[in-house]
């Protein structure tokens, strides 16, 4: 997974592996600031010369750093809160770039699970071989287009844990409904997958997404999950939601809101519930049902 630097006819991204570097940059931006949110000590190193190149270019039109802190942030504080209730595994889908096992404070006794395509792996384990997690870790190496492997790899997971926390963070949104509906099933047939970590956009959302990021569909990653159903999508698959948290308002409590516009729109009353043509962003703790 090289970082150099693209020439003229290269894709800005070429493919759903480069967001992982281009999403690092914004970890690292935020981990450098005196008042960071987090501390991700890793994050500039693997994201490269490329993702810092794909950062500055993707911002030429629009700011897309701020709902990438609030997700961050929500999802830290989702794993913390599972780990003191008793999760003895995290499985993280489409894990990417992230380091939460190297900085995150977990028991050493935690079983953590990484997931992603086999270069993704690789370049990961290249960048991190001289450091220590802090936790048990064990990265697999798989497709998860690949139902069949898939599904054998959440039994032999479901067969080790008794409260399994799974995330998806930055998943979904690059699946189908269908496709969403079947991976939840699959999930949901493992009795010690508890809890599921996902972040979520509104049909509306989805469209601005995909207008201004046209850089995704050019590369083969197009934006598809944006369901009507809102958080509730997920009940068909055996999942309820626990906790909603906006994006929009999390960046605001954080003060990481970079225009007036927005923090004004962070102001107004929001449902949890079906959001339609608003654009609305959240991060969704799921539970069994």
């Amino acid at each position: 997974m090289a970082t150099s630097s693209p020439n003229a006819s290269e894709r800005l991204i070429r493919n759903i592996s480069d967001t992982a570097l281009w999403v690092a940059i914004y970890r690292a931006r935020e981990s450098e600031r005196p008042d960071a949110i987090f501390h991700d000590p890793y994050a500039r190193r693997l994201a490269g010369e490329r993702g810092e190149q794909i950062a500055q270019q993707m911002e030429s039109r629009v700011s897309h750093a701020w709902p990438y802190i609030a997700r961050t942030y929500r999802f830290d504080q989702i794993i913390r809160e599972q780990v003191r209730q008793g999760t003895d595994m995290v499985i993280n889908l489409a894990c990417g770039l992230d380091t939460r096992p190297y900085w995150h404070e977990l028991p050493a006794s935690l079983q953590w699970v990484e997931v992603d395509l086999p270069g993704m792996i690789d370049y990961k384990e290249e960048v991190l071989r001289d450091e220590q997690p802090r936790c048990e870790l064990q990265r697999i190496r798989l497709d998860l287009s690949d139902v069949a492997s898939r599904r054998k790899l959440f039994q032999e997971l479901g067969n080790q844990a008794r409260r399994a926390l799974i995330i998806s963070e930055g998943l979904l949104v690059y699946l189908t409904a269908d496709e969403v509906l079947a991976l939840g099933r699959d999930l949901y047939a493992q009795s010690g997958f508890h809890d599921w970590a996902v972040d979520l956009c509104s049909p509306g959302l989805l469209r601005m997404l995909q207008k201004e990021l046209p850089a995704l569909s050019e590369a083969g990653s197009p934006l598809k999950f944006g369901p009507a159903e809102g958080p509730d999508f997920f009940t068909a698959a055996g999942w309820k939601p626990a906790q909603v948290f906006s994006m929009i308002k999390t960046a605001a409590r954080l003060k990481r809101l970079p225009s007036l516009g927005l923090k004004i729109a962070a102001l107004l009353p929001e449902s949890n519930a079906k959001q339609g043509s608003r654009p609305w962003g959240g991060v969704i703790h799921l539970t069994r049902i």
